[in-house]
């Protein structure tokens, strides 16, 4: 392997299988992007608290040090089992999870978290630290998670963006022509329109709507925004969908049969103060695939 770049992959350990699978999955992602792979584990001093006087806050505190230190070497002999090559670092941080991974992950190429959740109905619910990091993390986020029963997403499968037409799914863009050239599959590029608003408008005022035009319209938008990255990337197979659809519900239909589903981190025309759109909660929180939140904007 050549010498670090600079690049760097963080992931979050806490000691669950989830995380480990997560560690798997990121210590690929370093080796592809030839870049450092940093292990963080964090504990929250703050709750260390004990009513009783054994043990002391003092020995409580060592405990968990101990118990840190042991899982973050865990983590890295499950790296090295994937990606013997790649340079690993351990990060034992005192502080809030969110808190340490946010810092940690500053000029990193991408922060990987493990999510499990509850399953109702088979599906797989996003934590609250996964949730923060994907709206306040500097660098994309990736969400790794059980594929159905299987341990890993099938890995024939494509790789699905969707895309708005904005400049946050230009970052998601990027990331996904980067994925789909790495692991040498299709790219599936989705990009939804939803008239269910514009023909209540329209019923009250006793307008016409036209859907052939507004298809035709959502079609030129794809092809603009696919049009540098396809020249740019030509070894990348693109299907490209536009459907009349909900885009969470559209993306979620095809989660199920990819390996990684990449979106941006707002929605169109998002409130003040909400870093993450509805799509992509809902993505993040429902998706059976391995999720990526594109976060920086990206200049070509």
């Amino acid at each position: 392997m050549p010498e670090n770049s600079g690049h760097r992959v963080v992931v979050g350990v806490d000691g669950s299988e989830s995380a480990i699978r997560a560690v798997r999955w990121a210590a690929e992602q370093a080796r592809r992007r030839h870049a450092e792979l940093t292990l963080v584990h964090a504990i929250d001093d703050e709750s260390l608290s004990h009513p009783r006087p054994m043990p002391t806050r003092e020995d409580l505190s060592g405990m968990i040090r101990m118990r840190g230190h042991r899982l973050l070497r865990e983590a890295r002999d499950a790296a090295r089992e994937i990606a013997p090559d790649v340079r690993v670092s351990l990060d034992l941080r005192h502080e809030r999870p969110v808190q340490a991974l946010k810092e940690t992950a500053e000029n990193a190429d991408l922060l990987v978290l493990g999510t499990e959740g509850l399953r109702p109905l088979g599906r797989v619910l996003v934590g609250s630290v996964s949730i923060a990091l994907a709206a306040r993390a500097a660098c994309p986020v990736a969400l790794i998670r059980p594929h159905v029963a299987e341990a890993d997403a099938p890995q024939d499968g494509p790789v699905v963006v969707g895309i708005d037409g904005t400049r946050t799914s230009e970052a998601a863009l990027a990331l996904a022509f980067e994925e789909a050239s790495w692991r040498q599959v299709e790219l599936v590029a989705l990009h939804c329109w939803d008239d269910a608003f514009l023909s209540a408008v329209f019923e009250e005022t006793h307008w016409s709507l036209e859907r052939s035009e507004i298809e035709e319209s959502a079609n030129e938008v794809l092809a603009e925004r696919l049009a540098g990255w396809r020249e740019k990337y030509p070894d990348v197979r693109v299907h490209r969908e536009v459907v009349r659809g909900r885009p969470a519900d559209e993306l979620l239909k095809r989660a199920d049969r990819a390996q990684l589903l990449v979106v941006g981190s707002r929605g169109r025309g998002g409130v003040a103060g909400m870093l993450l759109g509805s799509t992509s909660q809902a993505v993040m929180s429902y998706a059976l695939c391995p999720v990526i939140v594109a976060r920086e904007t990206v200049d070509r």
